[in-house]
């Protein structure tokens, strides 16, 4: 014990940042404007532009090696590319410890998969952010490693609610997971173009079809989120009997709109454990 604590007075970061592509600036600036101070966060990436200009904003900490920022930080991000992360883990492999915590938002990388590159027992949670986290309304899935415990848990949803919202999940559910939410704002965006497109065709001109396209999905998205109602409740609260609203409807589900929605997530879903497969493969490799 005494020795751990020797250790962790050592570290001077909270978190270290190994990538910061999008997602990972995303996260990065959530968390500095919200967690933590910009003097308790690191970061490195193989893309010195992208590392000066975050530390150039955000007054972070950079370093030039994965091994110094996981040396210096309790919890360890990394939010890398797949084919990048095998080299990632073998280098770490060596001065990661069990009083840290290393966080993935790598997809397709089973936890087990991670924790296998490691000689002594690491706490690993994986996470499946979504891409509007870059606008602080993500919503992230996470799941535990086996030497991962509540405690670590919370420290991580901590992280993601910063730039959104979070739920914990069984691994198997990742995939689920991946097909909803992953995948779930392209098809929103669809969505949102197909109103504006209709509403362009129905007479309206184009900046104002898209302004309440995009205010009609956002407005009723709020509804349900400031409430406990069933969506199913508020429909019923629009539609009013042979009315406009009610013909919509009847048109919507002769196309078989829920059928169309579900065979997509599930499309979503089976692609993801495909391509976890080959993940795992690259990995065994």
């Amino acid at each position: 014990m005494t020795n751990n604590n020797a250790v962790q007075s050592k570290r001077e970061y909270e978190i270290g940042f190994i990538g910061v592509g999008n997602m990972g600036a995303a996260i990065l600036r959530g968390v500095c404007a919200q967690l933590y101070t910009s003097e308790q966060i690191s970061i490195t990436d193989t893309y010195q532009p992208k590392v000066d200009e975050l530390v150039q904003d955000l007054g972070v900490k950079s370093f030039s090696t994965i091994k110094s920022l996981v040396s210096s930080s309790n919890t360890i991000l990394c939010a890398v590319k797949p084919n990048n992360f095998p080299e990632i883990l073998s280098e770490i492999a060596s001065v990661i410890r069990p009083d840290q915590l290393l966080v993935s938002i790598v997809a397709g990388t089973l936890t087990e998969t991670i924790e296998s590159y490691f000689p002594v027992n690491i706490p690993v949670v994986r996470v499946m952010p979504n891409l509007p986290a870059s606008v602080g309304c993500g919503v992230a899935a996470l799941t535990a490693g086996k030497s991962a415990n509540d405690y670590h848990l919370e420290k991580v949803k901590l992280v993601f609610n910063s730039v959104g919202t979070s739920a914990v999940v069984d691994e198997k559910q990742m995939d689920a997971v991946t097909g909803l939410s992953g995948s779930g704002p392209a098809f929103v965006f669809l969505f949102i173009e197909a109103l504006i497109d209709s509403g362009v065709h129905a007479g309206l001109s184009a900046p104002v079809a898209k302004q309440l396209a995009i205010q009609t999905v956002l407005g009723a998205s709020q509804m349900l989120a400031k409430s406990e109602i069933h969506p199913a409740v508020l429909k019923g609260q629009v539609t009013t009997p042979a009315g406009t609203t009610a013909a919509g409807l009847f048109e919507l589900e002769k196309g078989q709109l829920r059928s169309v929605i579900a065979s997509a997530i599930l499309a979503a879903k089976q692609r993801s454990s495909e391509l976890s497969e080959e993940n795992q493969l690259k990995f065994i490799e």
